[in-house]
């Protein structure tokens, strides 16, 4: 079982693959286990590392989760590459995950190659977020299939980290905290921001919302897909892995040099 410390914290991670490291980030009340279906169309190329954040997973519990989590889970992000002593790496996030990957490219520009942000809401959670959250928690716990996910991802306490998770997210919607600890414009890795117009979780607009951010961070693109739910990276796979793999080998291409002439 691979660990490493963080805040005098166990936090779990595991790999599969070679090559350039790629860190996938998951989303609030998920683990490391929403990435085991698709990490095989990822593997063949890079090294895929998949953490399990403080207080979910494998990973050694919390009280309670800080109200500026996607800021701290940029950090733990941060603190693997360290721990991994493997120079640069890629990111993928999605959903919270997402939040976390920028925050980590902004925190630690030196150690991290690219990014690409699935299915999030972008620069602020939309209006009526933290009434929505604590509507869709509840029906949750009520579905089988929810329960079973929870379970699955959380273990036997998921119901103490589900409601741990939502007062946290409550807490940052409703005082209206930043979702990142620096400007945008500051980001110096290329952003790959990604999702499905058919995606219900997160705002409306959210193309619009995706194209208003890459217009303030260098070297950023977005990929909107026609079909697929909620998260895109999941729902629609084979078209997800596609576009990020194109991005992500582009980065790594010119991160080495080898475009050039």
């Amino acid at each position: 079982m691979a660990c490493f410390s963080y805040q005098g914290k166990s936090v779990f991670y595991e790999e599969c693959g070679q090559g350039t490291p790629l860190i996938f980030l998951h989303g609030n009340t998920a683990s490391s286990k929403l990435f085991l279906p698709i990490l095989a169309l990822y593997s063949g190329r890079y090294r895929c590392i998949c953490p399990d954040f403080l207080g979910n997973g494998q990973s050694d519990r919390v009280e309670a989760f800080p109200t500026d989590l996607w800021q701290d889970e940029g950090r733990q992000a941060i603190a693997l590459i360290r721990h991994l002593n493997c120079g640069k790496a890629c990111l993928v996030g999605t959903s919270g995950g997402a939040w976390a990957a920028l925050n980590a490219a902004l925190e630690c520009p030196e150690l991290v190659c690219a990014v690409v942000a699935d299915s999030f809401d972008g620069r602020t959670l939309h209006d009526g977020f933290a009434e929505e959250l604590a509507a869709e928690r509840e029906a949750a716990k009520a579905d089988a299939n929810a329960r079973a996910f929870y379970e699955w991802c959380q273990g036997e306490d998921w119901e103490k980290v589900v409601a741990l998770d939502t007062e946290a997210l409550t807490r940052c919607a409703r005082e209206g905290r930043p979702l990142f600890h620096r400007p945008l414009e500051e980001i110096q890795a290329p952003v790959l921001l990604m999702g499905s117009r058919e995606d219900r979780m997160c705002r409306k607009n959210l193309e619009e919302e995706y194209r208003a951010m890459a217009a303030r961070m260098p070297g950023a693109s977005v990929h909107m897909m026609r079909q697929g739910g909620h998260p895109a990276l999941l729902t629609n796979a084979a078209e997800a892995a596609e576009a990020a793999l194109e991005f992500l080998d582009a980065c790594r291409q010119s991160e080495n040099g080898e475009g050039e002439r």
